[in-house]
């Protein structure tokens, strides 16, 4: 069984029981934070794999490291340790974010630019690209390249749009080569 499909599962579970308890947005957030400090503290993954730790102190650690958090996502938590999945914590958290997005009709959208965006500008480009990959909206990451010349470029999931002044350079050459 691949990674991403024993994440799935999981993240499928968590999902359902979100939609019982009408918490989706709560435990998407929920699951954001745990993504966050897992991909900032690489060391807590090779914590929870160490053989060194008993089960008992690993879920101990967790429990204290995410006393906030809803007891349907704590259990989580607790249940990928017991099974000894601590590697897919933040596939599951992402499965997760997925099925919140799909369900909302939102995609994830990161923007390449040479300066933070407006909130302006990120519903316009939200409004733009939007339906072009069948979505209601976007959710906008911005990342600041200072390689870049001007212009943006988009990227939602494994798409590319690039609207940088490079890009465009780039197109004319082709045409004036083929």
């Amino acid at each position: 069984m691949s990674q991403t499909t024993v994440a799935k599962r999981y993240a499928l579970a968590l999902f359902q029981i979100a939609e019982e308890q009408q918490a989706i947005e709560q435990m998407e957030e929920e699951l954001r934070v745990v993504k966050q400090v897992f991909v900032e503290n690489k060391d807590l993954t090779a914590v929870l794999k160490s053989p060194k730790l008993s089960l008992d102190k690993k879920k101990e650690l967790l429990k204290e490291a995410f006393a906030s958090l809803s007891t349907y996502v704590l259990n989580t938590l607790m249940l990928l340790i017991d099974r000894h999945r601590e590697g897919e914590i933040v596939a599951v958290a992402d499965a997760f974010i997925h099925l919140a997005n799909e369900k909302r009709g939102v995609a994830e959208a990161t923007v390449y630019s040479v300066r933070e965006l407006t909130e302006d500008e990120k519903d316009a480009l939200s409004k733009a690209f939007a339906h072009k990959v069948g979505k209601q909206s976007l959710k906008i990451k911005t990342i600041i390249d200072k390689e870049l010349l001007g212009g943006v470029k988009l990227q939602i999931g494994n798409r590319i749009f690039d609207g940088t002044i490079r890009g465009k350079l780039e197109d004319i050459g082709r045409q004036l080569i083929g």
